[in-house]
């Protein structure tokens, strides 16, 4: 890695759906609650939106993380800035960025996460090289059978990639 370049990583997936499907389980706060561990997700996807990602905390919804639509086309491409609002250790680091590309193979959709951008010696990306596989696992879960994959396993994930 060069001085300048700034650490990031990829992640990939095939999921039993369509592109349409897979983009309404990123977009859509219901769906996103499901499999993102209570994760619910508010934007109206526009280049230039806020993307605000809500979680529960002693009975009312709070802010974990925000960010803004850098680019926007559904069902084959999204990117956003990330930023982690909900541990006071992390918000000292500049945003990151989100890129999902989902590409159809067959009745299938290949769906391919970057998320780069990070300041070297992130604890974000730290935290998310091990949250995201636990999330998409469970959105294709979701997605592919009705049924998000336990919240506690997805949970402990999230909470290890926290520490």
């Amino acid at each position: 890695m060069s001085k300048h370049e700034k650490p990031g990583f990829s992640y990939v997936t095939y999921i039993g759906a369509a592109p349409d499907r897979v983009w309404q389980a990123l977009t859509d706060g219901a769906l996103t609650r499901q499999y993102w561990y209570g994760r619910r997700v508010e934007c109206d996807w526009k280049v230039g939106s806020t993307v605000t990602f809500w979680y529960e905390v002693d009975g009312a919804e709070a802010v974990s993380d925000r960010g803004i639509v850098l680019e926007s086309k559904p069902p084959r491409h999204l990117s956003y800035t990330f930023h982690v609002e909900f541990i006071d250790e992390l918000l000292d680091e500049h945003p990151s960025r989100v890129t999902f590309d989902l590409e159809p193979v067959g009745d299938e959709t290949k769906l391919t996460l970057t998320h780069d951008e990070f300041e070297p010696k992130s604890q974000v990306l730290e935290g998310c090289r091990t949250g995201w596989p636990a999330i998409l696992s469970s959105l294709k879960s979701l997605v592919e059978t009705g049924e998000p994959l336990a919240v506690s396993s997805v949970a402990a994930a999230a909470k290890a990639a926290a520490a």
